[in-house]
């Protein structure tokens, strides 16, 4: 009995030590702080507790609580946690051959969330992502949006409060080469393409009104997955993440965005640049890669450097992507910097790789700047974000530490190969 009573003392201390520590203030001080938001703060003071942000100013401006835990981190740079738009870590496979479009898709059923590129994202400060399935279908299902905190299930990595995780998401869709088949359901040229796109949305339209028609149980439609998943675009649910590269291809996607009135962010965009003016009239944010070698698909060849800038410049809000395994979810900060090196302005820049990101996601209330009231999901560097040089030393999600450059588990994943642990038994943080 005394034995009984004891492990069950000793259960109920393990289950509360997790509540006293989130509870407990942690105090920063003395970092340079970049809330992205506002201007940057040479010698800061933040305070984080319960998951989010309690105060950010400068020195001596703002009220410590007592008991807080102490963070000197005098000579770091302190930023929000970086917002990736689009990735494929967590092994989110490319779909099957059986169809061209898939809205009926989840990426949820195939994330493996304690496969090591989290572990490898969480290196590179990534606090939010949004994994989507392949771009080789026209529409290859329902995305999902993850925040990247110690979790071993994929529900536990939900990043919406308000949405169950199966809603917690977007739509992906692709035009250009890659959904193109020589035979089969899948088109074989760009205007078949977009016919078989629209041809499905009139489909979905069409069992929307019957649905809403319909005065009795027995009137009602038989449940087909694949329209619900196209009404939740057209009634702005879902938001469509859009591959294209080519000029045409991107006004593709925003005719058929317009015509069904859905609302749409595009991905890549590598000739955006030719386009910029038309971007901005639609009002379509664009969320953008840059790759530091040459190689790839045709469509990509004018994929240059200042893309960027030259969107940013016609007024379309900008965010850059990792791809990845494309480019490495732990040189994410490299897009922004040489976003920069081709006259991207640094403020642009650090907006690009979080509160612009936030925004793409529809979570910029909760996520991607250091604001009173926000998640406390930021990243603490050893120097300028946009250097070379610098480190990321620690990656902070809910006011929890993911990653710690000084833990030599932690530090693996961001010194080790590219397929650091792949081989090795599955990892999750304690």
């Amino acid at each position: 009995m005394r034995l009984r009573i004891l492990t069950l003392a000793v259960l109920a201390l393990c289950l509360t030590l997790p509540v006293q520590a989130q509870e407990q203030p942690h105090v920063f001080r003395n970092a340079s702080l970049y809330p992205i938001s506002s201007e940057p703060i040479e010698q800061g003071t933040m305070v984080v507790q319960n998951g989010t942000i309690q105060a950010v100013g400068e020195a001596g401006s703002v009220d410590v609580p007592e008991g807080a835990v102490e963070h000197d981190v005098s000579g770091k740079v302190i930023m929000p946690g970086l917002v990736d738009t689009h990735s494929h870590i967590g092994q989110v496979s490319g779909g099957d051959e059986s169809a061209a479009l898939h809205p009926d898709v989840r990426t949820i059923d195939a994330i493996n969330v304690r496969h090591p590129s989290i572990d490898r994202a969480r290196a590179g400060g990534i606090t939010t992502v949004q994994t989507l399935s392949g771009s080789g279908h026209l529409m290859s299902g329902q995305t999902t949006f993850l925040k990247l905190r110690d979790g071993g299930t994929v529900s536990e990595l939900n990043a919406c409060d308000d949405r169950s995780i199966e809603a917690c998401g977007g739509m992906k869709m692709a035009n250009g080469t890659n959904p193109q088949r020589e035979s089969g359901s899948f088109p074989g040229t760009r205007s078949r393409a977009a016919a078989m796109a629209r041809e499905a949305f009139v489909q979905a339209q069409e069992y929307r009104r019957k649905k809403q028609q319909a005065e009795s149980e027995s009137e009602m439609p038989d449940r087909n997955l694949r329209m619900e998943g196209l009404i939740d675009v057209m009634e702005g649910e879902r938001a469509v993440h859009f591959h294209t590269h080519r000029h045409d291809d991107v006004l593709t996607a925003i005719r058929l965005s317009e015509e069904f009135d859905f609302d749409l962010v595009l991905h890549h965009v590598s000739e955006g640049w030719k386009v910029a003016d038309e971007i901005a009239e639609a009002d379509v944010p664009a969320s953008i890669i840059v790759l530091d070698s040459p190689g790839g698909k045709k469509e990509a060849d004018e994929l240059v450097y200042r893309t960027g800038r030259v969107l940013n410049e016609a007024g379309v809000d900008v965010a850059y992507h990792t791809d990845d395994p494309i480019t490495d979810s732990r040189l994410f900060l490299r897009q922004p910097a040489i976003g920069v090196r081709a006259g991207l302005s640094r403020a642009a820049a650090l907006e690009s790789v979080t509160l612009a990101g936030a925004r793409m996601l529809g979570m910029e209330d909760e996520i991607g700047s250091l604001d009173e009231g926000k998640d406390a999901d930021f990243v603490v560097l050893s120097g300028d974000p946009l250097s070379v040089y610098t480190k990321i030393e620690q990656t902070w999600v809910e006011g929890q530490t993911v990653f710690d450059r000084s833990n030599p588990d932690d530090r693996d994943f961001a010194t080790g190969g590219y397929r650091v642990y792949d081989d090795a038994v599955q990892h999750v943080h304690n």
